[in-house]
């Protein structure tokens, strides 16, 4: 069995701090962190190379060497291709699990787009840790005991239900599991239970502002205190996040940012900042790789994609991990909350970047020139795609605000343009829509049309 080296029992109730749950872990200096890092790694490396075949294949000569984290940049990258390849080879979880098959005790799956989607095992010690380092993300965002939070995100087989709500749980929240759909009941429950937080995605807001609209209500008539967002982007985006807290009147927070193959939820913002902290340290092990592979320090300023290496699994280990993010390193000092946490903020996907004559162009950048315009815009667009690319521009359908006239729609496209070029840096062309056009949805709302 997998020792768990630096294990802390999840705190609940009168026992969690005030500011921290896992102040023994928070506050570490950047040498205890790389200390208990090298700890945890060193039992990993011993279970990985003794149970894993897939690994014991892939890493080859490497599986005799007594690994270091220092040598973990030689190991080559595990992709998402390669998890799919492996458990088509051996299904339901892959040549590359490392325990026994009846060691599982709770099983997920990735939202696939070809193929089989991947099947997500893990055992108790990997459901304790996954639930430890989620709660400390949501309780650094201002999730405590004694609060009510409705979680809204699928419970069926993805990650966001239920080890989610495992993670409020742990953070000590008494939690609603209401899952998606049945809007109307939804905001009766939350008025009902007196409910001040609610968990989903930051789109899911606009549907029931909508519905709140349409009865005449206000969206602050629900006094909700605190809003825990997670799993689309724009989260980073100022304008965003203070028109939000304008209409609901709650404390916005991107708190749940996490890989379903990795760790359900391992970063989040606090009070005192828009950036992501990296709460999981004594799990993973991060790197950030420029463009030609090579890894960068994190340190301030250093930009490229996230890579992971699990320091406690047990069933799914992974090895430098390729997540596809591209992250900023932002600060490295410590925080205003009191917590050492380096911390960054996330700047786009290798796989949803699309090029523009000559330009790299993320969703995400053009997100922040559309919300950079509440004036013109609801925030709500759609980047249509036609064809494989390159393209010449970017083509936009945008929704105007909703007490935009339409003779001043021509007018609003031409600002929204500019607001876009230069927060992306690519032509766009943009056709306006009327307030409420583009679909609402209780799950992820994907930003791209493709033709």
């Amino acid at each position: 069995m997998l020792p768990l080296k630096g294990d802390f029992p999840l705190k609940r109730g009168d026992d969690v701090s005030q500011t921290m749950l896992h102040p023994e872990i928070e506050t570490l200096s950047e040498d205890r962190i790389r200390r208990l890092q090298s700890d945890l790694w060193t039992a990993q490396w011993s279970h990985l190379r003794g149970r894993s075949r897939f690994y014991a294949e892939k890493l080859g000569v490497h599986l005799s060497k007594d690994a270091s984290l220092e040598a973990i940049a030689e190991l080559p990258f595990t992709e998402k291709d390669d998890l799919r390849q492996s458990q088509e080879r051996v299904y339901p979880f892959g040549d590359y699990i490392a325990c026994d098959t009846d060691k599982p005790v709770r099983l997920h799956m990735t939202s696939g787009t070809t193929g089989r989607p991947l099947q997500l095992a893990n055992s108790q010690r990997d459901v304790e840790v996954i639930a430890r380092i989620g709660g400390r993300a949501l309780f650094a965002s201002g999730l405590r005991p004694g609060d009510r939070v409705v979680h809204c995100l699928n419970y069926c087989m993805w990650t966001g239900g239920v080890t989610d709500h495992m993670a409020l749980e742990a953070a000590g929240a008494c939690v609603i599991p209401f899952g998606v759909g049945n809007t109307q009941k939804l905001l009766e429950t939350i008025t009902d239970l007196s409910i001040n937080a609610i968990s989903c995605t930051p789109s899911y807001p606009a549907l029931l502002e909508k519905i709140l609209r349409d009865s005449g209500r206000s969206p602050q008539d629900l006094a909700l205190r605190l809003g825990l967002f997670g799993g689309e982007a724009g989260l980073d985006n100022q304008d965003f996040r203070d028109g939000m807290e304008r209409t609901w009147g709650f404390g916005v927070r991107n708190a749940n940012y996490g890989m379903s193959e990795i760790l359900s939820n391992f970063a989040s913002q606090c009070e005192h900042t828009n950036d992501l902290h990296f709460h999981g340290s004594d799990a993973l092990f991060p790197e950030i790789l420029d463009g030609q592979g090579n890894s960068l320090p994190i340190a301030e300023g250093s930009t490229g994609e996230l890579v992971c290496t699990h320091l406690q699994k047990e069933c799914q280990p992974l090895v430098r991990y390729r997540t596809r993010d591209v992250i900023t390193v932002t600060t490295t000092g410590r925080c205003d909350c009191g917590r050492t946490s380096w911390r960054f903020r996330v700047t786009g996907r290798t796989d949803d970047m699309f090029n523009v004559r000559g330009i790299n162009v993320f969703p995400t950048a053009v997100q922040k020139g559309v919300l950079s315009r509440p004036d013109l815009t609801s925030g709500q667009f759609r980047i249509v795609l036609e064809g494989s690319g390159p393209w010449d521009r970017v083509n936009l359908k945008v929704e105007a605000v909703h007490d935009l006239l339409e003779k001043d729609w021509d007018i609003a496209a031409r600002e929204i343009e500019m607001a876009v070029k230069h927060h992306a840096g690519a032509s766009t062309s943009v056709t306006m829509l009327a307030a409420d056009s583009l679909p609402r949805t209780d799950g992820k709302t994907t930003l791209i049309e493709r033709h």
